[in-house]
């Protein structure tokens, strides 16, 4: 038996006889009901015959290429990647929870491919996830040939958000029910309407740049990164962070899958907060900023969260957009170059924005940075946050990302 780890990705020819059946087991040991599901998809990462989506309630492929033996908590498909039909190009595992409960709280998830006397093996504690409803195990995927990934990727939303992220339809009762499908994406100002009416005015602006750079159906896991430094306290007091707050949750509530924005601060070290959304946004900025920034040490050390955020995202299934807010004095010009190339085999995309302030350093030379695997930073600086076109801003903070998403799609990174 071989142990594999998160992140693993290889050629599966190099363990098994792939033109012969592989049996995938998969187990959960935790306190919740679970459901395991396959979906075959094609080049676009969609569901495009609902015939190649495996569960409970369709136990078996069109001409019996993947089956689904058991259910709940241990389930055991038998593939055999040669007979599928050539539209389909990956095999997607999860596990998803039905009711309540999160994936946080599991006690174990493993992942066993097995072929005769060859075993690959995935293995997963609950402090591998946090607040997510379902978990894209592992991937099987054709590029010339046939790949493993060993994802161990959460996805809040749960079966359906993972469904609807992959283009098909929830049916219940024989009849497909469009009532429960995330709104975000074709109402997001009758959204904000509704939670956050104070917001509602940045819905079509937003809507406008995600037009231009053809974002409209992006779903991507969406982080907010501020520096409490010292010399960030003016900012704080004018109003200037809790605005970039509000001009971030548009964004998490029209890309991320349960419509949260992920928050750290950091100083010279760095926490991450409680998830911001419609209802909490307000409060994202502490009321006792002194008693903030004074545990975090005032300074400003710009890799120490960086690697936190990495942590989080690393051999995610979907891509995560990363938006940093410094007011400069950056350091650690070598360290930060190192973890910029680090995660540039990641799925995260780095816009890093200047507030007001100066010496940037390493982020006014992200164009010229080499030994990345893919582009994956962006920088601007502005001299008053607040006072920015809501247009122009949204613009300028997605104007890398799509180019970055078509290259990490293309190298299979995501």
């Amino acid at each position: 038996m071989t142990e594999i780890q998160r992140g693993f990705r290889n050629k599966l020819d190099s363990y098994f006889d792939v033109s012969k059946e592989i049996a995938v087991s998969i187990s959960v040991v935790g306190s919740a009901n679970y459901d395991s599901c396959c979906f075959g998809v094609d080049e676009a990462d969609k569901l495009s015959d609902e015939g190649y989506m495996v569960f409970y309630n369709q136990t078996a492929s069109p001409k019996r290429e993947i089956i689904l033996k058991g259910s709940g908590a241990n389930t055991a498909y038998s593939v055999n990647l040669s007979l599928l039909p050539s539209r389909i190009c990956k095999l997607v595992f999860t596990v998803s929870i039905d009711g309540d409960g999160t994936m946080g709280q599991i006690q174990n998830l493993s992942v066993t491919l097995s072929q005769e006397n060859n075993e690959l093996k995935l293995n997963l504690a609950g402090n591998a996830f946090h607040h997510e409803k379902a978990v894209i195990a592992v991937e099987c995927y054709k590029k010339d040939v046939w790949h493993l990934a060993a994802v161990a990727s959460g996805f809040n939303g749960g079966l359906l958000a993972l469904l609807n992220h992959y283009g098909g339809e929830e049916e219940v009762s024989g009849e497909i029910d469009n009532s429960t499908k995330e709104p975000s994406k074709v109402s997001l100002e009758k959204r904000l309407q509704t939670e956050a009416p104070q917001l509602v005015s940045l819905a079509k602006p937003l809507k406008v740049s995600l037009e231009k750079h053809k974002l409209t159906e992006t779903i991507a896991r969406v982080a907010l990164v501020l520096d409490s430094s010292r010399s960030m306290t003016g900012r704080y007091r004018d109003g200037t962070v809790q605005e970039i707050v509000n001009r971030t949750v548009p964004l998490a509530v029209q890309f991320d899958d349960d419509g949260e924005l992920d928050l750290w601060y950091y100083g010279l070290r760095a926490e991450r907060m409680p998830s911001v959304n419609t209802g909490n946004y307000q409060h994202a900025v502490p009321q006792d900023l002194d008693k903030l920034m004074k545990s975090l040490g005032y300074g400003n050390n710009e890799p120490a969260v960086m690697k936190q955020v990495i942590d989080e995202y690393k051999g995610s299934k979907l891509p995560a957009y990363v938006i940093f807010i410094t007011d400069g004095d950056v350091g650690s010009e070598k360290d930060i170059k190192k973890l910029l190339i680090d995660s540039s085999t990641e799925p995260i995309f780095w816009q890093f924005v200047g507030v007001g302030g100066s010496g940037y350093g390493v982020l006014e030379r992200l164009d010229n940075m080499s030994g990345r695997y893919v582009d994956n930073a962006n920088f601007f600086a502005l001299d008053d946050f607040r006072r920015v076109d809501a247009t122009d801003l949204y613009s300028r903070m997605l104007a890398e990302f799509p180019e970055w998403l078509k290259a990490v799609k293309r190298l299979n990174i995501i």
